[in-house]
């Protein structure tokens, strides 16, 4: 849906400043490995995934809680090391958030119904995240791209610029901790782990349908053992009566069906179907016999189906 401007969160694993500053890194390094810890088990141990989802979220609730101290203690010597924290280093943790309780949303709103309503209900959600991405394009491709010549409007705290129409939720949020664009950052690495995530639901809808068809199908071989004169009569007449897709489907199209079915070749069915025009005698011999057959079964009262 995104392909072709989005890129590979690899990228932003990759992507970093030249500059790095091993106090500060040792110790967000930590924080972030011990929450991927804790949220791997979560995803090993609990199968529903409305309650996974709760669990995940007080989980990094309380780390983003020390994220928020530690830099609260911390002062940061440079604007670069500050870009970089904001920019590179808060959005891997918020991110997280962000997804649990996107997820968590989509799956307590998910409708009760057949394939068809889930299916149409992911890919509505595939089509907000498509929304977010064409009201963020500017910005989207300034990140992916690994721009630098914005960052000091970006992810400087106090360095917000009114033009670049902020979210109500910078306004809202607390200064000290935020910048303009840390939670844009953080939502477009979010969102890339929540389409995966609808990608994967779909996939296993349209496997699930495979299977549940394939349950379908009988056990049982049918041959027509019949003659093919009478199978090629029983094709013109369900097809003269509009007996498939409400009439509209081609009298080729209906007898390769019977064909690749019953694996009977009827050869030249058109040219058959002129003999039994030509017929001198009830040219519908085969039909007759099934009405006539038909209605002594249905007058015969002590037949048990």
């Amino acid at each position: 849906m995104l392909s072709g401007v989005i890129f590979s969160i690899r990228f932003y694993c990759k992507f970093k400043h030249k500059t790095t500053y091993p106090k500060l890194n040792i110790k967000t390094t930590k924080l972030l490995s011990d929450l991927n810890e804790q949220l791997n088990f979560i995803e090993l141990e609990i199968d529903n995934q409305i309650t996974r989802c709760e669990s995940s979220i007080e989980i990094i609730l309380k780390v983003l809680i020390n994220l928020k101290n530690l830099i609260s203690k911390f002062k940061f010597k440079s604007e670069t090391e500050e870009i970089q924290f904001f920019k590179e280093i808060k959005p891997q943790f918020s991110s997280k958030l962000i997804y649990n309780n996107m997820i968590y949303k989509i799956e307590m709103k998910r409708p009760n119904g057949g394939n068809r309503i889930l299916k149409k209900y992911y890919n509505n959600e595939l089509g907000k995240l498509k929304a977010f991405f064409d009201n963020e394009l500017e910005f989207y491709k300034y990140y992916r791209s690994g721009s630098t010549y914005l960052d000091y409007k970006y992810f400087l705290r106090g360095k917000f610029d009114i033009k670049m129409s902020l979210d109500n939720h910078y306004f809202e949020s607390d200064t000290k901790f935020s910048t303009s664009h840390d939670f844009k950052v953080a939502k477009i690495l979010a969102n890339d782990l929540i389409q995966l995530y609808l990608e994967n639901q779909l996939i296993m809808i349209d496997n699930k349908d495979s299977t549940e068809k394939s349950q379908r199908k009988p056990n049982i071989k049918m041959m027509w053992t019949g003659s093919k004169v009478a199978l090629t009569e029983l094709i013109f007449a369900l097809h003269t009566e509009g007996a498939f897709n409400n009439g509209a489907a081609d009298l080729k199209d209906i007898a390769e069906y019977f064909e690749h079915i019953f694996e009977i070749d009827l050869g030249q069915y058109r040219r058959t179907f002129l003999e039994i025009k030509a017929r001198k005698n009830d040219r519908t011999k085969f039909i007759t016999t099934l009405n006539e057959k038909l209605l002594t079964r249905m007058n015969n009262s002590d037949e048990v189906l």
